[in-house]
């Protein structure tokens, strides 16, 4: 919400559906009396949490699951009380009663919300599903509001009592913990955003947009010339603000006059980008033009939080391209020179190995570049320093600075100083290592023009900013193997079946990304055709050429 401060919620609602319950409304101003069928007797929390406390007195604690009934129980008492304006009961039916109070408050008094009926779907273990219906309602300006939710129920350690299990989630889907939900005139105007075109960009086009133009209202809504208008809005908390989360528009009650903000989109590439992220589960792609640095599509399955450009997940080998710069620069590899890939290298107590333990015998760094092979930059480790692949992202690629400004909040890629097996699990993008799409887009850039040159969304001339440089370049000889490197990749090696059919001056590198407690790792692809560069990664999808490789390609196909 822009300038405007953060300030509490608060929540009233309606009788609920609870499993085969079914609440009726049958009294007025907005929180009527109401009746429960199938689970007995009119409710009265209030006299049955009293009668069960004084009956428990002296009684062991009980543990285990909790029944069908503690479920149903413990959501009815908070949904009623939440419904009936009782915020003091509702918060205490909850394992985090200050937070709830302070949520529910503010659901009424600061996001103007009123006339709520909740409704209770059918409980799946201990999780209720509910919708909700309310009006908003904000200097005699009234708009009809509705959503789903749900809530979950465990048991509080030392009483066995049933409590909701409090997030902010709860009162919307939307807001994380620590954010609140406020209507009124908005302290950031709205903005029209245009592709490079001159087109309007919207959400209802194009739905991996929808973060990206609360991002460019966020900076430019001041600055573009618009005139706020009343909406009810999601504004982020300080750890939202810390992952950079922009506020979100919920309801829009009287539209503001939007200020234009022009970016670099391609209609016809953004369009492809949705299209190819929607075949997949969790996918996130990025292009952009390396001879400028301008972003020309951006896509996630997901559209509520815009990995492509704030992820920070491990790139796997994908990081071999600027470990790859590091070692030739150094000295320890070159392109066509005879380079070890056994099995196995241990280092700092780890024992690494490669994809179906296979080894090259004899072979070349071009070979296990193409290959993959995780040894062959493991075997290094031992002759580098702990910050040398911190010093070569920071210095070549531009990386790990925290300092680019490419029009919306972006995470710049982290490639902290490591030691022992860390550090030599970072050469293959593991170990602490985290990169998004647009990180990896640009390091296929950097390498296609021997240059790093920021990305971005808007131009700099728009606001007058300064776009982040990197200290140095590759040396020729260095730049040119690697781009050797990635052009026998795409032709011969992981890449090539996706690249198949992608003509030109072309270059790829896949990886697979290893994640705790995921059966399949993250796929990820990063490639460059003539004045494209893409990336892409597929969480939870297998190998990168099979699951990432084809979106990125068929978009280089598209542009190239």
């Amino acid at each position: 919400m822009g300038n405007r401060g953060r300030v509490a919620e608060r929540r009233k609602t309606n009788p609920a559906v609870l499993g085969g319950m079914i609440a009726v409304v049958v009294g007025g101003a907005g929180f009527g009396a109401y009746a429960l069928f199938g689970g007995g007797a009119v409710a009265d929390s209030r006299a049955q949490s009293t009668s069960a406390s004084a009956d428990d007195k002296g009684k062991d604690v009980k543990t285990g699951p909790l029944s069908a009934t503690e479920v149903t129980a413990a959501a009815r008492r908070f949904l009623t009380a939440w419904q009936q304006g009782e915020v003091t009961e509702a918060a205490a039916a909850t394992d985090d009663t200050p937070a709830a109070r302070t949520l529910l408050t503010g659901y009424t008094k600061d996001a103007h919300i009123k006339d709520v009926t909740l409704t209770a779907g059918t409980r799946t273990g201990d999780k209720v599903p509910f919708s909700v219906k309310g009006t908003v309602s904000y200097k005699g300006t009234t708009k009809p509001l509705g959503y789903e939710s749900s809530l979950t129920v465990v048991r509080r350690a030392e009483d066995g009592k049933p409590l909701v299990e409090w997030h902010s989630a709860i009162v919307h889907p939307d807001l994380k913990d620590g954010d609140t939900l406020v209507t009124g005139e908005s302290g950031t105007p709205p903005v029209k955003a245009l592709d490079r075109d001159g087109g309007e960009l919207t959400a209802e086009e194009y739905p991996s947009l929808g973060s990206v133009l609360d991002g460019l209202r966020e900076k430019y809504g001041e600055k573009a010339g618009g005139k706020a208008g009343v909406e009810l809005q999601v504004v982020r908390g300080k750890e939202s603000q810390k992952a950079e989360l922009s506020d979100k528009t919920l309801l829009e009650l009287s539209e503001g006059t939007p200020g234009t903000v022009k970016t670099t989109l391609s209609p016809a590439l953004q369009a492809a980008a949705e299209k190819q992220v929607a075949a997949k589960s969790r996918a996130s792609v990025v292009v952009l033009r390396p001879s400028t640095g301008e972003i020309l599509a951006v896509a996630n399955s997901s559209h509520g939080f815009n990995t492509a450009f704030q992820g920070s997940l491990a790139p796997g080998s994908t990081m071999k391209v600027i470990t790859s710069s590091l070692l030739i620069e150094k000295g320890l590899a070159s392109a066509d020179k005879q380079h070890p890939c056994p099995k196995y290298f241990t280092y700092g107590g780890w024992k690494f190995q490669n994809d179906d333990k296979f080894e090259i015998k004899g072979g070349t760094f071009k070979a296990s570049f193409a290959r993959s092979c995780n040894t062959a930059f493991i075997s290094q480790a031992p002759e580098l320093d702990n910050d040398s692949l911190t010093q070569e992202a920071q210095q070549v690629f531009g990386l790990s600075l925290n300092n680019w400004s490419v029009g919306i909040p972006t995470f710049d890629g982290s490639v902290p100083v490591q030691s022992q097996a860390q550090m030599a699990a970072s050469l293959i993008g593991q170990g602490g290592v985290r990169m998004n799409p647009l990180n990896m887009a640009s390091v296929s850039a950097t390498i296609k023009t021997g240059t790093f040159k920021q990305p971005y969304l808007v131009a700099p001339t728009v606001d007058n900013r300064t776009l982040a440089t990197a200290s140095r370049s590759l040396s020729a000889s260095a730049l040119s193997q690697v781009r050797e490197l990635m052009a026998y990749t795409a032709a011969y090696g992981t890449a090539a079946e996706a690249m198949s059919g992608v003509t030109g001056d072309v270059g790829a590198k896949t990886g697979s990304a290893e994640v705790d407690g995921q059966k399949k790792p993250n796929g990820w692809f990063t490639a460059y055709r003539n004045d494209l560069a893409a990336a892409g990664v597929v969480q939870a999808g297998g190998h990168g050429g099979d699951t990432a490789g084809p979106i990125v390609a068929e978009l280089l196909k598209l542009g190239g």
